[in-house]
């Protein structure tokens, strides 16, 4: 059997571990657990150290982020699948074999996200992720369960293993050796959307990203920045313009990021409207940065892209002006 290493990344969480670590050590027989640590300032450690001796930890020397943080806490972690998994996470029992099972069946399959369900709401979808995700032409992410703001009911209506394009950081599944093939995470990123670009160059390589429905767990989701955080606007609009800069197909390249900077605008102005004058700042902040940065992301860019990457043309003008407020299960399915 494939080994397991089940990697939570922290910084300042103690809380969180205190509460959310219990699950993972009751339902995590199969896995060796690792609390990958980017310099904390409390006493999160010290509380792992005691009360979970058994527990491996992984001193990062910087608060790191997402992406370089796991990136250098993976170095020297040697198990054959990895499992990234959010300290507001809650595990339920017998999640990760239904994983390992894939894994072992299907060596296409490089990555794997289970069903990620609301902690607060249990009943429902969790926004980062649920069922899955997609991106339409523009880079836009939405997922099975949830577009925008849309959270659907969990009626086992995608109890089924399904083929993604994405799967949620919240809690990513990868082998080994797929990860360091592409060099983990992209660095630049920091946090937000870098686990999009990771699908999407192991996508570019055909590798498989695929949903395991067996797999269930809890999510807290904002437990670091809100939805409504100005930093994580800034994060999330300039590395989507960075991930297209990086991996849309040269032909489509130009017309696609055009549109996207006029829909970006158009979300700003939305922003303003709805009196949110930081979150407008950030979005054009995120537009500067992209600026400045192009060229050093065209360099980024791999020999080859594929260009079904999507799903859907737009998912905004299904969402706003088609009123498609749920997955479509006849979605043009490119993948």
């Amino acid at each position: 059997m494939k080994s397991v290493a089940v990697v939570i990344l922290n910084w300042n969480g103690k809380k969180l571990l205190e509460q959310f670590l219990p699950s993972v050590v009751a339902h995590s027989p199969e896995a060796e657990i690792y609390v990958a640590d980017n310099a904390s300032t409390d006493d999160s450690i010290a509380f792992v150290q005691q009360a979970y001796p058994e527990i491996k930890i992984i001193k990062n020397n910087g608060n790191y982020g997402f992406a370089k943080g796991y990136n250098e806490a993976l170095q020297n972690v040697e198990e054959d699948i990895y499992a990234l998994v959010n300290s507001d996470v809650e595990v339920t029992e017998g999640w990760l074999q239904p994983v390992i099972d894939i894994f072992e069946a299907d060596l296409e399959t490089a990555i794997i996200q289970p069903k990620i369900l609301d902690y607060k709401n249990k009943t429902h979808f969790e926004y980062a992720g649920a069922a899955g995700g997609y991106i339409d032409k523009y880079g836009f992410a939405f997922c099975r369960g949830r577009i925008f703001d849309t959270i659907e009911e969990d009626k086992g209506q995608y109890d089924t293993d399904a083929q993604l394009f994405w799967a949620s950081g919240a809690c990513f599944f990868i082998r080994k050796e797929v990860y360091r093939e592409l060099k983990g995470f992209d660095e630049d990123f920091f946090a937000h959307q870098e686990e999009i670009d990771l699908c999407w160059r192991a996508f570019n390589k055909n590798y498989k990203v695929r949903f395991c429905a067996q797999s269930v767990i809890y999510h807290v989701g904002g437990a670091t920045l809100s939805a409504s955080n100005p930093h994580k606007t800034f994060l999330n609009f300039r590395n989507s313009l960075w991930m297209l800069l990086k991996n849309v197909p040269t032909g489509q390249l130009l017309p696609v990021l055009f549109i996207r900077l006029l829909m970006d605008g158009l979300a700003g102005m939305r922003f303003l409207l709805h009196r949110q004058p930081a979150n407008f700042w950030a979005v054009v902040r995120a537009h500067f940065y992209f600026f400045v940065k192009i060229r050093y992301f065209l360099n980024k860019r791999e020999s080859k892209q594929y260009s079904n990457y999507y799903k859907i043309n737009s998912i905004t003008y299904k969402y706003f002006v088609k009123s498609g407020k749920v997955f479509d299960l006849h979605f043009n399915n490119s993948l």
